[in-house]
């Protein structure tokens, strides 16, 4: 496979590192970036200044952070690649199984969308056949990892990226945005700077009108150096971010553009938009980090996440072996865990989430 970064004057070292980079940067970007959006979730910017107020740091367990399915989808495909050896069919199946499995562990967290369409499997349905109509941004949470994987490689990323679409989300609004979230990772893992390249791959990723125009109103808002929070309210999300995937993806994709190499702001601005907080965060996260790798991640918003399985730690190791394996090295498959912690862990996170619930109840208004 050739290397995720295209520099000719960099050496195989030089390359084998980037590319460990860009990949921990990706994942750990976006357990950073869900776990410092999720205690905000559904709020709007004003209530949020009110209940969250800066500086932003993790505050869902006290001093602590911890993510929710957005991270855990990224660290299941990041699994199923491991197992896969780039087969499309045996990484769909892989996937497909997790999300199963993921769900009788019973996550607080789980889109109606995805739900269903993890009933279906659970029935029998093919991975393929799985998916149902909605426009939600579940694949486009989990595409950053796929596109910073094979960002040397458009027709295996883009392959990619539909087989883990189609097994929860069949609408072409829902795999046009995993495609754009895919196609700036690769941009951003590639550590490029020609905006006009990367709109003209984004434009041609769907002919359908919504998508071109959406692509226009990002090049124009770049152009005019719009705030984040301005180009929020250019899509519709004056109230919040919504869980649209044209809405949510847009939002996410321009303030990591905005601030490619500061992960701090690019992560102050997007989940100050408010709305879907956890999610709009880690796909932001996902692409700043995939340019400016784990150490250009604040270090105490890095080792405040208390988890398992997806602990910064499990997720470098992910990393790690995933760069093993584009090398050509034998990564011996997934990484094991002991799965019916999960379980506990998803009691402690339920109660957690149901304190913060009425904490939003009490004032100040």
């Amino acid at each position: 496979m050739n290397a995720v970064i295209e520099e000719p004057v960099a050496t195989l070292t030089q390359l084998s590192q980037r590319r460990r980079d860009a990949l921990a940067g990706t994942l750990i970007g976006t357990a950073v970036g869900d776990a410092l959006g999720l205690p905000m979730e559904g709020l709007s910017a004003r209530r949020q200044q009110k209940l969250f107020p800066r500086p932003l740091r993790h505050r869902f367990l006290g001093r602590y952070g911890m993510v929710s399915d957005d991270t855990e989808h990224a660290f299941m495909v990041g699994q199923a690649l491991l197992e896969s050896s780039d087969d499309i069919l045996v990484f769909q199946r892989g996937l497909a199984r997790r999300l199963r499995w993921w769900l009788i562990a019973l996550p607080a967290g789980v889109g109606y969308a995805t739900l269903r369409a993890i009933l279906k499997l659970w029935l029998g349905l093919s991975p393929a056949r799985s998916g149902v109509v909605s426009a939600g941004n579940g694949p486009a949470m989990r595409s950053a990892l796929l596109g910073v994987y094979y960002a040397s490689d458009p027709v295996r990323r883009h392959q990619f990226v539909r087989a883990s679409a189609e097994i929860t989300h069949r609408d072409v609004r829902a795999e046009v945005a995993a495609l754009a979230v895919a196609e700036v990772g690769a941009w951003m893992a590639k550590r490029a700077e020609d905006l006009d390249a990367l709109w003209k791959s984004l434009a041609e990723l769907s002919t359908v009108t919504i998508w071109t125009d959406m692509v226009a109103t990002l090049r124009g808002a770049m152009t005019n150096q719009m705030s984040v929070a301005e180009f929020a309210r250019r899509v519709g999300a004056k109230d919040g971010v919504s869980g649209y995937a044209l809405q949510s993806v847009p939002v996410a994709i321009y303030s990591a553009l905005s601030h490619r190499n500061d992960f701090a702001k690019a992560m102050e601005e997007a989940i100050a938009c408010g709305g879907d907080t956890d999610t709009v965060g880690a796909i932001t996260g996902a692409l700043v980090g995939a340019r400016v790798g784990p150490t250009g991640i604040p270090h105490t918003w890095r080792q405040g996440i208390a988890e398992y399985p997806c602990s910064p730690a499990m997720l470098g190791r992910v990393a790690e072996k995933l760069a093993q394996h584009a090398e050509g090295e034998s990564a011996s498959g997934s990484l094991r865990y002991l799965w019916p912690i999960s379980l506990l862990r998803n009691l402690v996170f339920l109660f957690v989430v149901l304190a913060h619930a009425l904490r939003r109840s009490l004032p100040p208004y």
